[in-house]
Parts: structure tokens; C-alpha cells; sequence
């Protein structure tokens, strides 16, 4: 029997295939190819292979006479902008012998040329290896194209993330309404349930083809016959792709490992991504440092602390900074996958017990303290290791770790993440107590405009006691995610009005609070589309603030078609609090429920006719489908991202109920809060950059 490790060294498999290509190679890499190789060893396991350099896959670059060979990886479709770096970057270098290696499946570019049926060969490839040969100023010379899933970033034992696939997100409300807009008003659809493939952007429909056809792969390396299953609209979609995959099909005829996959998507639980209640390590680290430059998922650890140089405006740029990916040490990956799976204070405990031991071995001279954690305390474990290069190199991957821990427990954000804390779980019980007109007053004064009348400074944010706008979005976010199943869902026309003009006064004071920024924040630039303050002009930031409004109005509607796992909030009781019930706890508890019924929310994919027929008959016999509770191996794909509380979750809910079973998650990122709003409001979700 497979286990989650056969699966987790998928990746590490595709890529030495692309480390057969790299010897004597200068190698251009585009982002998303970099972060799964990020992964996978890093620029290290192409430099052993023989690689002789890494460049950004852009125009600007190029080689000399003496780099006569190049290996492209790309993640796009081998059409438009991708086709012109290429040939840009052919055209000033003198290659003799070009590979180009795509995620993208032949099968995909097939569809893009508006070839609809499978074709003998690779029709696609071989026209683009002749088009090399051109651009390289003799058809004698070697090109080569092919499809390789360099997909996948192995991020711990348990999880594998899609950094191609970072921006695909369930659609909403909005996106239906755009796609309506295009077709006959007879033929537009009630729901998003109701939403098909063939509705879809051309260019959504080949990401969905794209993820059906890079999960294939998996499946086929590994010799497994899976049962699909799906919660959500883009789920649905998603799965019926896996299912009516062509080369799918013949390969569960014959493969000998049996496994359980469930689609969810990431907007039946909004609420559990934007709150700060997952009580854990990571989940702050991915928040509050600095994202690496070209990646979604890790972050820029500052080194400077483990070497003698002065701390000057110019020292980030002296010294690249460490990060989270420890894929070449045993120790680093042990404590990782700590400090990613268990509670915030268990967390720091084992990073400092693992510095303390680390040191000890090394015959560091260290002052061992009980009690509380501190950064400061850490650090001072840390700087021991200055004192001797060979421990320092050699244990590198735990002190980039212990640093990050360091420097977010001393982050002056950080207090922020406790006040976020603190005023969600007052929304909850306020959801419960009051009607949603007083809840939406209590946001109210929380939103002091920058430098304003009742500001603790001037002209600038105390990290400590005031929340910025980043926080006020998120706050909205979490607070619309529950509303409408938190309040009675027959609104008088009274309280309709009353929450109008709220919205209208709350959208007016959140404009003035943005435009009074003094410096915009990462996620405000991207919500507004504005780089800096001189730009974000009170119509832009009007504009940003309404189209918010019109994508939260609808959020808690996602469960709506539900019929079983439709809440996540329970009510006070009198006796207990209000409380969040995470959407994924109750799935799995529906998984492995030892009766083992069957959830209506929980849809089988992988029938087909056999299952439609099934369905007729099941009106007048009883008729039993596949559970997805019946397999040893169970995945977990959350489209739209999933939190490190999440994989928490997972793993103690499958320690509680079924204690044994494999389960491995999948997923296209790897969530901070502030995540969320981006997704909501800025991705455009109809429209993904695949490469057309």
C-alpha cells in the first residue's frame, strides 16, 4: 500500500527529470516554476546537475558566446508573451541547443490552437521546436519541447501546494453575474451551482484542464485508482474534469492503489481563513515578515543577527536573506513541520529546545532559562553560533527557523494579531445578541483615519493601539461571512434601510481612512490599484471600497444549496459562547463517521452514467455509493488556499476519529488573513494569466 511520502516525492521525481536537460545549461526560470523548485532543493540541485547559471525568464535577459545551450521552464502555455521572451532571449545569445519544458499539458495546447480531439504525437511541440531552430539561425541545430509537471511544492510531509495554481479561486457572486452578462437572457443560470465548464472563459477552462491534467500525472506515476468527490461549485467542476480526463479513464482500469479525493472549495468557510483564531506559529510568520521577492508562500528571514555586520538602511541589500524551505536538513524539516502542525506555544517550545540541543552538541557555551519564551532569549541562543563557522553552517536550516520565530515574536505588528483576535470573537457573540445594524455600529469607531483627530500620533499608526485598514477589511470579511446566518433571514424593510445607510457611512469613513494613509500597505495597493498615497485619489478609493461592498453582500450565501453542512457559527446557548465551527472539522467528521452515512453535501464525481443510473434507480431500491470514508488514502483538495491552523485541524481530527489513516492535502496556497481580501476582491478569477 501507498503512503503520503510516495506522494510527496512526486515532485522531487518531475524535477530530476528536468535535471537530465540542465548539464552545461544556462537555465531561465519563470516565478512559479522557481517557487516549486524552491521546494525541491533550490537553485543547489541544478548547479550539481551541471547547470552553469539561473536567470529570470524575462527579455532583459541573455547569455555570451560561451553558453551555446539553454533550458527554458515555464508554466504558461507556450503562446504570447511567453513566446516573445523566448524568442527575445534566443535572439541576443548564440544558442546552439534550446530546451523548453512547460507544466502545461500537450492535451491543453491542443485546445488553445482549437484543435478539440487528441492528436498522434505532439503536433504543438514540434511546430515550437522548428519555430527554435529559427529563431536560432539554423534548422541543423537541437531544440527540444516538452511537458514535465513541475507543479508541485512539496511544503511539509502532509501538504503540497500549486504555485501555478496560487490565484484559482472559487468564483462569486460577482463572477456570475459577469458570466450572465454574456449570454441569452433565457439561458443565464439561477446559481454558481448551476455554472458548467463550457460557460467559463476560454482561459478558465485551461487552468481547470491544466490542475485535471497535472493531478492525472500524480495519479498515473503512482499507480492509483481514485474516487472524486466534491463540495463547492468550482470543486464540482474541477472534479467531473479529473473524472472525464481522457488518459484518466484507462488508467483506473488497471491501477492497483485505491484512494478517496474531496474537492472543497475555499468559500464554504471564508471565515476560517480570515480569522486569527488558528493559534499557531506559522500562521503569524507568513504574516507579519516580508513574502520572498516572487513567491506566495515563504518569507525573507533577516540574517544580519549571525554576522558581524553593522545593522545601516543598506544591509538587507547586502545579505540575502534566509527563509522557511529547509529541504537539505532533517533537523530543520523536523522542527518545520512542529512549528507548521502544532499550537503557537508548543511551537516555540520545540524551536528553542531544538536551538538549546543544537547548541549543546556543538559545546556552545549555553545559559539554559526556564519559563516563558522570549526573542530575546532565542536570539541570544542564536549568536552563539557566530563564534563558530562550521556550526553555523552546518546548522543553518534550524537557526533560519529560530530567527524567523525571533523576529515575528518581536515584529511591532504582531500586537495587531491579538487585537484582530479579541474583537472577532466579540462579532460573534454580538452576532447572536443584537441585530446586525448594531453589530455593523460597533465597527464604527474602530475606523480612525491616520493622523486624525483621535489618533495616538500624528501623521503616523501606533502598531500597538490602533487597527489600519488592513485590519478593518478583515474585520468586514470575517463579520459578512457569518452575518446572514448568524441573524434571521426576514429582514424587516426597516432594518433593510437601517444596514443601507450603515454600509454607505461605514464605505465613506473607510475611503477617508485610506486616503489618509501615509504609506499603503500591500494589500490596499492591490485593492485599489495605487502604488503609493499620491495616487489613491478619494474617487479611487471610493470606487476600491464600493466594489468591496458588492462582493461581501453575498458572502455568506456560499453554503446557501447546502443541505446539511450549511452553518459554521453556533449561537449562544446561555450556558456556552457563540462559537466558530470550522467547515472543514465537519466534513471530516461526516468522512469517518463509523456508520458511515451518506452526506448529500459530500457529490460523487466519479460515476458518470454508472452513477446517474444509479440515482434512477435508487427512487424505488436502496443503492449504495463509493464513501470517501472506504479508502486507505484519503486527499484533501482545498481550492482558494488552506491556513496552517487547517492542517492542524486535519491531523488531529484524523488522530480523534480514524487514527491510521493517510491523509495528504492539496492545495493552490498556503493562506495568510490578509490573503483573503486579495482573493476576493482584486484576483481576477475569470481571467487567470495561463499564458494566452
Amino acid at each position: 500500500m501507498l503512503t503520503t511520502e510516495d506522494y510527496t516525492h512526486f515532485p522531487v521525481q518531475m524535477w530530476e527529470r528536468v535535471l537530465s536537460k540542465v548539464k552545461k545549461a544556462a537555465i531561465f526560470m519563470d516565478d512559479k516554476c522557481a517557487e516549486s523548485l524552491h521546494w525541491c532543493g533550490g537553485a543547489a540541485v541544478l548547479l550539481e546537475a551541471g547547470a552553469r547559471n539561473l536567470k529570470q525568464f524575462s527579455s532583459f535577459e541573455a547569455c555570451g558566446v560561451n553558453e551555446p545551450k539553454a533550458v527554458f521552464v515555464v508554466s504558461t502555455l507556450l503562446k504570447g508573451t511567453t513566446v516573445e521572451i523566448i524568442k527575445d532571449i534566443i535572439s541576443l545569445s548564440h544558442f546552439q541547443y534550446c530546451v523548453v519544458i512547460t507544466t502545461v499539458a500537450h492535451s491543453v495546447h491542443l485546445l488553445a490552437n482549437n484543435v478539440a480531439t487528441e492528436m498522434e504525437g505532439s503536433p504543438v511541440f514540434e511546430q515550437f521546436e522548428e519555430k527554435l531552430c529559427e529563431w536560432m539561425g539554423n534548422m541543423n541545430y537541437t531544440a527540444e519541447v516538452m511537458h514535465v509537471p513541475v507543479v508541485f511544492a512539496p511544503v511539509s510531509q502532509q501538504l503540497l501546494l500549486t504555485p501555478m495554481f496560487a490565484h484559482l479561486f472559487p468564483l462569486l457572486p460577482p463572477d456570475l453575474e459577469s458570466i450572465n452578462a454574456k449570454r441569452p437572457e433565457k439561458k443565464r443560470f439561477g446559481s454558481l451551482l448551476d455554472v458548467d465548464m463550457n460557460s467559463l472563459p476560454v482561459e478558465l477552462q485551461f487552468e481547470i484542464k491544466s490542475l485535471a491534467s497535472v493531478l492525472n500525472s500524480v495519479f498515473e506515476a503512482t499507480g492509483t485508482r481514485e474516487e472524486s468527490f466534491a463540495v463547492g461549485p468550482m470543486s464540482r467542476i474541477i472534479a467531473g474534469e479529473l473524472a472525464n480526463h481522457p488518459q484518466a479513464k484507462n488508467r483506473r482500469k488497471a491501477a492497483p492503489n485505491k484512494a478517496s479525493i474531496i474537492f472543497v472549495d475555499r468559500t464554504m468557510d471564508i471565515t476560517g481563513a480570515v480569522g486569527h483564531h488558528g493559534d499557531n506559529l506559522v500562521e503569524k510568520i507568513l504574516s507579519v515578515l516580508k513574502p520572498l521577492p516572487g513567491h506566495v508562500t515563504d518569507v525573507q528571514v533577516d540574517m544580519l543577527e549571525l554576522t558581524s555586520l553593522q545593522r545601516t538602511p543598506h544591509s538587507q541589500n547586502t545579505l540575502a536573506p534566509g527563509c522557511l524551505a529547509q529541504t537539505q536538513s532533517p533537523a530543520a524539516q523536523t522542527l518545520w513541520e512542529a512549528m507548521l502542525t502544532n499550537k503557537h506555544k508548543e511551537g516555540v517550545m520545540e524551536v528553542r529546545r531544538q536551538l538549546v540541543e543544537t547548541a549543546s552538541k556543538e559545546k556552545l557555551p549555553i545559559k539554559m532559562s526556564m519559563g516563558r519564551v522570549t526573542p530575546e532569549q532565542l536570539c541570544s541562543y542564536m549568536q552563539l553560533f557566530k563564534s563558530s563557522w562550521g556550526a553555523l553552517e552546518s546548522h543553518c536550516g534550524v537557526l533560519q527557523l529560530g530567527l524567523a520565530t525571533a523576529q515575528t515574536l518581536r515584529h511591532p505588528g504582531l500586537p495587531r494579531w491579538d487585537a484582530c483576535l479579541a474583537f472577532e470573537r466579540l462579532l460573534l457573540q454580538a452576532l447572536g445578541d443584537s441585530d446586525f445594524p448594531a453589530v455593523l455600529r460597533q465597527l464604527l469607531p474602530l475606523m480612525k483615519p491616520c493622523g486624525g483627530e483621535d489618533s495616538t500620533t500624528s501623521g503616523s499608526r501606533s502598531a500597538e493601539d490602533e487597527s489600519g485598514p488592513d485590519e478593518m477589511i478583515l474585520l468586514l470579511v470575517y463579520l459578512y461571512s457569518l452575518a446572514d446566518e448568524a441573524q434571521p433571514a426576514d429582514q424587516d424593510t426597516e432594518e433593510e434601510e437601517e444596514v443601507e445607510k450603515l454600509e454607505r457611512e461605514l464605505m465613506g469613513v473607510l475611503t477617508l481612512v485610506l486616503t489618509r494613509e501615509i504609506e499603503l500597505s500591500p494589500l490596499v495597493q492591490k485593492l485599489t490599484g495605487c502604488a503609493n498615497p499620491e495616487e489613491l485619489t478619494t474617487e479611487r478609493a471610493y470606487s476600491a471600497v464600493e466594489k468591496m461592498f458588492d462582493t461581501l453582500r453575498g458572502l455568506s450565501h456560499a453554503r446557501d444549496h447546502l443541505k446539511q453542512l450549511r452553518s459554521v457559527y453556533t449561537a449562544s446557548d446561555g450556558v456556552h459562547q457563540a462559537t466558530y465551527r470550522p467547515f472543514l472539522q465537519q466534513i471530516l467528521e461526516e468522512v469517518f463517521r463509523p456508520d458511515r452515512p451518506e452526506c448529500p453535501d459530500i457529490d460523487y464525481m466519479s460515476g458518470g452514467l454508472t452513477d446517474m443510473l444509479k440515482t434512477g434507480f435508487s427512487m424505488f431500491m436502496k443503492v449504495s455509493r463509493p464513501h470517501p470514508g472506504d479508502n486507505p488514502l484519503l486527499f484533501l483538495f482545498l481550492v482558494g488556499g488552506v491556513t496552517p491552523a487547517e492542517l492542524r485541524l486535519i491531523k488531529e481530527s484524523v488522530s480523534t476519529h480514524k487514527p491510521g489513516t493517510q491523509v495528504l492535502v492539496l492545495s493552490t496556497r498556503l493562506l495568510r488573513p490578509t490573503d483573503i481580501p486579495e482573493l476576493l476582491f482584486t484576483t481576477q478569477r475569470l481571467l487567470p494569466d495561463i499564458g494566452v
